[in-house]
């Protein structure tokens, strides 16, 4: 699949797991609201995770999320690295520091860089934001709905660089 721009988030959370498909449970709804709201049509942008399988611990009945190790991470990049090839975005979006440290190294800082538009060898352009579950995780109302502006916020830079 050819698409313009390539979001990639940290790994599948238990929903996509189970469905086999990334951004399928509450992260990738609000993911998909962001886009929609920031002019970009979810149906035309590529999105994956930059490890494949999904790490996790059980508590009680669920399985909960566990950041994966640089190593697995590292395990996976050959998986991404061909979907890269194979999408060629103009931009690639990545979701929360995992995924942008897993593309951009160590010591990449999201809180630094997060809303700039970065030259990489990844695509002509790259742009580091939020995860939509950090979003959901927020402690408050009033600080979803400011997290939530920001990351909209993101993608309209992303939806104006399209444009040009």
């Amino acid at each position: 699949m050819r698409a313009k721009v390539m979001f990639i988030g940290e790994q599948p959370g238990d929903s996509e797991d189970r469905e086999g498909h990334p951004f399928v449970g509450p992260a990738g709804k609000l993911l998909r609201k962001a886009l929609t709201e920031a002019g970009l049509d979810p149906k035309k942008v590529y999105i994956t995770n930059a490890v494949k399988h999904f790490k996790f611990i059980v508590r009680g009945k669920k399985r909960i999320h566990n950041k994966p190790k640089v190593i697995e991470i590292r395990a996976c990049e050959p998986w991404l690295e061909s979907e890269l090839k194979l999408v060629r975005p103009e931009i690639v979006v990545t979701l929360g520091a995992t995924a942008s440290q897993a593309l951009l190294g160590s010591s990449f800082r999201l809180t630094k860089h997060r809303g700039k538009i970065l030259s990489s060898a990844l695509a002509p352009r790259l742009l580091a934001t939020l995860h939509p579950s950090a979003i959901l995780r927020s402690p408050d109302s009033k600080t979803r709905h400011r997290e939530m502006g920001k990351f909209i916020a993101d993608l309209k830079r992303v939806a104006s660089l399209l444009s040009r």
